[in-house]
């Protein structure tokens, strides 16, 4: 049985939410590290935005990090330092797709060996490293309204923290709480009318992030390897499909679009505040469901699975035929 929280890790979300408000207040200001983000044809907003957030929300939960001893492994701690390094370069110069693509599969498939290949087999840590690889991209592709990308990290890592606290694994619990803590400060900042974005320095990082203590508390036995796709469906749905959808009529799907649901939803006339407000509603409903689905049986777990697929799946149709019927929407 694990002994209760020392003084130490109940501080860890508290210094968090601290150096990162410190910070992101800071780079707000945009005199330091001026990297403005301007408006273009793909955009959502109007004006330049400093898109530096994520160096301050990274920091904030690196250094309360240190406060939960031992409760990560080190090549976890070194990947997203690599990722934050590599993602910030991107901001500044722009890196070659092919190029980051080569270094975000590099860090997932070190991190996916490193944890399954010596107990689940070289195929389950193939798996994961492609999961790990679409789920932090998937996120920075996400990362395109206000507040959207940190709402998400906020009721997101809040609901890996309740459920790994809750299964006696108080280490592991304030380490997420860490990362939600650092999102909540941060989203002081980044809601409509956002003063900064977070960049790719923040949001492959947050991807990676899902995806990696997603499949750390599977490997714990704090959860099963469904829930982290639940808490983090909004993203997971939105994000796939769309792909899926350009893929198939022959788009690049690399490219920077405005076809997502959420982007949608903002030129619906929703606007940021709106369309950040209902997905968080949505996000709060896939967290606390995924929360209750562990206190039931296998078939109730199941069937909670399916019933949001079916969700999904409706509000996409009435999304699709609502845009269809938009001038501007053909």
């Amino acid at each position: 049985m694990i002994a209760g929280p020392s003084l130490s890790m109940v501080l860890a979300p508290l210094a968090a939410f601290t150096v990162t408000l410190a910070l992101v207040r800071y780079l707000a200001n945009g005199s330091f590290l001026r990297i403005l983000d301007y408006p273009n044809s793909r955009s959502l907003h109007s004006r330049a935005v400093p898109r530096t957030g994520g160096l301050g929300l990274m920091s904030g939960i690196l250094v309360s990090w240190a406060l939960v001893p031992d409760a990560l492994p080190l090549l976890l701690w070194t990947s997203v330092m690599l990722l934050v390094a590599i993602s910030f370069a991107d901001d500044v110069f722009g890196l070659p797709v092919w190029v980051r693509l080569l270094l975000h599969g590099a860090v997932a498939a070190s991190l996916s060996i490193s944890m399954l290949s010596d107990t689940h087999g070289w195929v389950a840590a193939i798996m994961a490293a492609v999961a790990i690889t679409w789920m932090l991209n998937l996120y920075n592709f996400m990362d395109g309204s206000d507040g959207l990308a940190g709402g998400m990290a906020l009721i997101g890592f809040s609901s890996y923290g309740m459920v790994a606290w809750s299964a006696g694994n108080e280490p592991f619990a304030m380490i997420n709480f860490c990362i939600a803590a650092a999102a909540g400060a941060f989203l002081l900042f980044n809601f409509h009318p956002a003063r900064i974005f977070m960049g790719d320095a923040g949001s492959i990082p947050l991807g990676f992030l899902a995806a990696a203590l997603g499949l750390t508390g599977w490997i714990n036995g704090d959860w099963p390897l469904w829930l982290p796709a639940l808490v983090f469906s909004p993203f997971i749905a939105d994000a796939s499909i769309t792909l899926v959808k350009r893929g198939l009529r022959g788009a690049k799907v690399w490219q920077a679009h405005r076809e997502h649901y959420y982007q949608r939803m903002v030129q619906s006339g929703l606007g940021h505040r709106n369309t950040a407000l209902l997905a968080y509603v949505l996000m709060l409903a896939t967290g606390a469901s995924a929360m209750w689905a562990m206190t039931q049986n296998t078939s109730v777990q199941l069937g909670v699975c399916i019933a949001w697929s079916g969700i999904y799946a409706v509000m996409m149709l009435v999304s699709d035929r609502y845009w269809k019927r938009r001038p501007s929407g053909s």
